[in-house]
């Protein structure tokens, strides 16, 4: 089964508060609830997290799990300051895990829902 984020970028509180009463109302009927959800302010927060190389750093580690930032940077072939700073800033949008030194992109699919 692939494990699946949806990213919100902008929107009302009142939106993510109706996700959550609706995920909560399907737990109370024993529907299985598993979603994860992770909301960004504006486009602005958005496009500071998710840059074209965090992509393809969150890509390669899906693919290829690491036993260390040094290790993921050898493989990137880029300066282990900006993958860790990457690593960091992806690590806090909840995005990677790390498990020690290791790190592991589990999702297999990021949705993403821009409102206007």
């Amino acid at each position: 089964m692939s494990k699946d984020i949806n990213i919100h970028v902008g929107g009302s509180f009142d939106q993510a508060a109706s996700r959550f009463i609706d995920a909560w109302h399907r737990a109370e009927a024993g529907d299985p609830v598993s979603e994860e959800h992770l909301t960004f302010v504006d486009w602005e927060a958005f496009a500071r997290t998710m840059t074209g190389k965090r992509l393809e750093l969150l890509r390669y580690l899906h693919r290829h799990p690491q036993d260390s930032v040094a290790a993921l940077a050898r493989s990137l072939k880029r300066d282990y300051r900006r993958v860790h700073e990457d690593v960091e800033i992806l690590t806090a949008a909840g995005l990677i895990n790390r498990d020690g030194l290791a790190l592991t992109a589990g999702y297999d699919e990021i949705r993403t829902v821009i409102a206007l």
